[in-house]
């Protein structure tokens, strides 16, 4: 029975992949067809690739979505690490109502922030940015950066920090030479986290860029569906082609990843 639902969660898992792949190298005349669905092609082309990414300019929203996913990786690095560690350091007033305030941030849905932030970008200018469109995605992962990195951070001895102080560092010194090193592994994990929730976020994308020069790929796919128009074959290869850059961040950093899981979810 064990064997029996672990095959059935990975067919259910892996199947609609396989289909991804098989749709984005079948000809257009296998994907739809008078008979019904196709299942495997007649023939293998990779014409799809070619024109999703010479064609539809696929390459600039690929480019556009790995700027965005670095500018927020560095914010939420920065000020999530900042913000973790102080949270898990200090004691001051209004610190559970902080922690309880990144909680209430993270319940709300996304596009409850639409208006608001879509107002805030347009005062300060930075609509159809890349930068701006960091920052909204900043918005809604930083605070659970913060609460990741907390756990890592409070199953660390306080005494580290002291003993460096002793040495003449300061605590942001202490913080950057000595704690970071050693929760290196759930900075990985909560990093990789992060990463894949801006490659692949969409609604904020599509609401606060209106041109090429910063729309990113998943918005770039959902424009290509017209009216009258459904691009399988294109759509398929976009889909692998943006799948990619995950499975090699995975392929890379797995060891690192999951020892930072496992420590973050056993603590004492």
């Amino acid at each position: 029975m064990t064997y029996a639902t672990i095959l059935f969660f990975l067919l259910f898992t892996t199947l609609p992949l396989v289909w991804l792949v098989l749709t984005s190298v079948k000809p257009e005349t296998d994907i739809v067809t008078a008979a019904g669905v196709k299942y495997w092609p007649s023939s293998f082309t990779f014409e799809h690739y070619v024109n999703i990414w010479w064609q539809s300019g696929f390459a600039v929203l690929v480019l556009n979505s790995a700027k965005t996913t670095a500018m927020t990786i560095l914010i939420c690095l920065v000020a999530g690490s900042l913000g973790a560690y102080a949270f898990s350091r200090f004691r001051f007033p209004g610190r559970k109502e902080m922690l309880l305030g990144l909680l209430v941030v993270r319940m709300f849905p996304a596009v409850v922030k639409i208006i608001p932030l879509f107002i805030i970008m347009r005062g300060l200018g930075l609509l159809d940015s890349s930068f701006g469109l960091a920052l909204a995605y900043s918005s809604f992962l930083l605070p659970l950066f913060v609460w990741i990195m907390k756990g890592f951070f409070d199953a660390l001895p306080d005494d580290l920090e002291e003993a460096a102080r002793i040495d003449g560092c300061t605590r942001l010194g202490a913080m950057v030479r000595i704690v970071l090193p050693l929760a290196r592994n759930g900075l990985v994990a909560t990093t990789v986290f992060v990463a894949i929730g801006a490659w692949n976020e969409f609604l904020f994308a599509l609401m606060l860029t209106t041109s090429q020069g910063s729309r990113t790929w998943p918005v770039g796919l959902q424009l290509m569906i017209g009216e009258f128009q459904l691009p399988w074959g294109m759509l398929a290869a976009g889909g692998v082609i943006s799948i990619i850059p995950v499975v090699v961040l995975f392929a890379f950093i797995q060891r690192v990843l999951v020892s930072g899981l496992t420590t973050g979810a056993v603590k004492g």
